[in-house]
């Protein structure tokens, strides 16, 4: 009989118990889904103040303003008081409209010609790095400033899909993560069947949910039995063809990885032109940094033998949940940028009430109202997200030639 102890008493069948407690939990979670979010009930995005719509159009409010009260472009919402608001959907209306009036200037930062497809994978080797967080507001960010964009769950736990609005218990059914993508059997799907629309205009997703672990469950058996499968080429090159089948529907790809140097990483580091590692600047964050990453060069290293593409546009440390009024958090980022120098970058991910308290409704700083939190705070923790995601923006443009 199989015997565990929990919480200090000898359980017998704790499998079981386990199990039972897992469908009770599961029913819950069901029920409390159904009166919070029906069946046909789809997430919605608020409007955007004219002030942060000229924020991510690359407008002054005045500009946006005038254009508004001279009839031009999609018209904003008023309020009796006057203020002004616009739809996500009208960001995308004024911007092509900014673009065909702007005498030469663009404001539609789609790639063109020659310009590749740029895959960000998130990583890191320790939970709680804000690495899920990271993404989305990368993501929502990158499509609110015009970008088309690409945004794959890879994490099992699903955090990524559930912000989203894609609960990976409920709404995510067999064969509809990417792991129908590149599965080595006859069930693979194109991956142009498991991609969905968001409710961010610009933002498609491929969700998440433990199906993801199959994929490392297959893999090691495949290696075992001689390399590549009929069904495709050998594990790491999998995840870049299956984003070669859609590279011409997108600007950038963000890949939210799961917590481990797993096959998933792998997969998603060879197909990567560009890494970004997070980091929580505390001892213990940075020790689980240092194993990681000579962990990683030593499995990038064997893939590289093996004929897997090591080339990056860049790699960059972005420190995150910062304090900036912990000394030794900040003794620990100036110990950071010492070492890696301009592959930190300039802007930290900033320790947040607002970012944390719209996590708990699975919610973005994109997509709570200002007016849920004290202007100080709101503000603050707006202006972090917008200095990191801008950098990361400008990397982007640069690996384009712009």
């Amino acid at each position: 009989m199989n015997m565990a102890t929990m919480f200090g008493q000898t359980i017998s069948d704790a499998d079981q118990l386990i199990i039972a407690q897992a469908h009770e939990l599961s029913d819950k979670l069901k029920q409390h889904r159904m009166e919070m979010f029906p069946p046909t009930a789809q997430k919605t995005l608020r409007q955007f103040q004219l002030s942060e719509a000229a924020r991510f159009l690359g407008v002054t409010s005045g500009h946006l303003r005038n254009l508004s009260l001279e009839g031009k472009g999609p018209q904003p919402q008023v309020t009796s008081s006057g203020r002004r608001s616009y739809s996500a959907e009208q960001l995308l209306d004024m911007r092509a409209y900014l673009e065909q009036n702007g005498r030469g200037q663009r404001y539609v930062p789609r790639r063109r010609g020659s310009e590749h497809l740029q895959v960000i994978a998130v990583v890191n080797f320790k939970g709680g790095s804000g690495k899920t967080t990271t993404t989305a507001h990368l993501a929502q960010h990158l499509a609110l400033t015009g970008h088309r964009v690409l945004a794959v769950d890879l994490d099992p736990q699903a955090s990524l899909s559930a912000i989203h609005g894609f609960q990976p218990e409920f709404d995510v059914e067999e064969n509809e993560t990417l792991y129908a993508a590149i599965r080595y059997d006859e069930h693979r799907r194109p991956l142009r069947e498991v991609i969905r629309k968001t409710n961010f205009p610009g933002l498609d997703i491929v969700p998440g949910n433990l199906e993801l672990m199959e994929f490392e469950h297959d893999t090691p058996r495949i290696l075992a039995q001689g390399g590549a499968s009929d069904y495709g080429r050998i594990f790491f090159a999998r995840l870049d063809e299956a984003l070669s089948s859609v590279a011409d529907d997108y600007d950038v790809v963000v890949i939210d990885c799961p917590p481990q140097l797993g096959f998933l990483t792998m997969s998603a580091i060879c197909g990567a032109t560009a890494v970004l590692i997070t980091v929580h600047p505390q001892m213990l964050d940075v020790m689980s940094m240092c194993q990681f990453l000579q962990m990683l060069g030593e499995v990038l290293n064997t893939l590289k033998g093996a004929g897997g593409n090591m080339n990056l546009d860049w790699l960059r440390y972005l420190v995150t949940r910062y304090d900036p009024s912990d000394g030794p958090q900040t003794q620990m980022v100036a110990f950071m940028r010492s070492m890696f120098k301009q592959h930190v970058l300039t802007n930290p991910m900033v320790r947040s009430v607002a970012i944390s308290d719209a996590a708990l409704t699975n919610q973005t700083i994109y997509e709570v109202d200002r007016s849920q939190f004290t202007r100080a705070t709101y503000d603050r923790a707006m202006e972090s997200m917008d200095g990191v995601n801008g950098e990361i923006t400008d990397l982007i443009h640069k690996a384009w030639g712009r």
